[in-house]
């Protein structure tokens, strides 16, 4: 059926559809390079981390012990101080995750900047295509894909928390910098196994989020007709542009042969006009020519302004074949068009 959406999708459409904003992207890669990265960047901050994290309990446990003979200018101080290490131990970790977050989205949309998603539209606002939205095939896709990684996520956290529960319980006899080291030691085991089914999971995503944009953005033969006409023209319109401008350089043709010197026929068939102007012109130029009725044209009007016809058959088809319009005749025809020339300055005397 001309209307099914069988073909793909040609690169003109693609790039109609990046200038929309509508590229191909899976969010669940995203996340888990996101997650993966943040992760095991902070092993590279870890002891960094840790020392702000020291200062920050040091700097509150003495505050506490202190503040009811602070004022209030050093209790603002305490606390500008406070979210300045606050800012040093998330800054390098919220950057990264930012940074990958940046690089994961522009690998997968070519780094496409676009505000035509941003444009207020309407039709947005209708609950009936909401609802649609709602309950269809994709929504219900997404809300199974949702609840299985949060029941999964939860199945990998019990099992990985649970061999370490004695050693969880007893962390509070511990000393703070060696509980916050096995935590973070925790955290990364915790993250490595996540990890590893994510990203199983993210590549499932990758594909099937590929396929999915792959199907939405099909043509239908009739589209990629229209796209063609678009592209290329009508082609009913296209062939009336050319006749005319075919007709208009017949005109600008026509217009030339009176400032021609001579006519070289074949007595019917071909027609060429030679101009050349001695001082100005390197060598002979054809400024019209033509096959046929055009032919018979040019002779008709070189009679009317009294320029001499010479009939040279191999010649006249020859310049016909071999020179285009506005052009110098090669070196080959030199001898003949001279000859020619030459014959006919000497019957007007010169």
């Amino acid at each position: 059926m001309a209307g099914e959406k069988s073909e793909k999708a040609t690169p003109k459409r693609r790039s109609d559809e990046r200038k929309k904003g509508n590229v191909f992207q899976s969010k669940d890669a995203v996340s888990v390079a996101v997650l993966l990265v943040s992760f095991y960047g902070v092993q590279f901050i870890l002891p960094t981390m840790v020392s702000h994290i020291h200062r920050l309990f040091n700097l509150s446990f003495n505050s506490w012990m202190q503040i009811k003979v602070m004022n209030q200018t050093e209790l603002s101080i305490i606390f500008l101080q406070s979210a300045w290490i606050f800012v040093l131990i998330l800054f390098p970790i919220l950057g990264l995750m930012m940074l990958v977050n940046i690089l994961a989205s522009g690998a997968q949309t070519g780094f496409i900047f676009t505000s035509a998603s941003l444009k207020f539209k309407l039709e947005r606002l209708d609950p009936i295509k909401g609802f649609q939205k709602l309950i269809s095939l994709r929504s219900l896709f997404e809300m199974f894909k949702a609840i299985f990684k949060i029941l999964l996520l939860v199945a990998v956290i019990y099992m990985v928390l649970k061999p370490e529960l004695p050693i969880l319980f007893t962390m509070y006899q511990s000393d703070l910098l060696q509980s916050l080291v096995y935590g973070m030691k925790l955290i990364m085991k915790l993250a490595l196994n996540v990890g590893m089914i994510f990203i199983f999971l993210a590549l499932v995503d990758y594909f099937y989020q590929r396929y999915e944009y792959e199907k939405n953005i099909k043509m239908s033969k009739q589209d990629i007709k229209e796209e063609y006409k678009q592209m290329e023209g009508d082609p009913t319109v296209k062939s009336k542009i050319k006749e005319r401008q075919r007709m208009f350089a017949q005109r600008r043709m026509m217009q030339n042969v009176p400032k021609a010197d001579v006519i070289i026929r074949n007595p019917t068939h071909y027609a060429i006009a030679i101009q050349y102007k001695i001082g100005e012109q390197r060598a002979p130029k054809v400024i019209a020519k033509g096959m046929d009725l055009i032919a018979l044209k040019i002779i008709e009007v070189a009679e009317k302004n009294q320029i001499p016809c010479i009939e040279n058959r191999s010649l006249a088809r020859s310049l016909y074949e071999q020179v285009d319009m506005e052009t110098e005749i090669p070196e080959k025809f030199y001898q003949a068009i001279a000859e020619i020339l030459a014959l006919l300055y000497q019957r007007k005397g010169g």
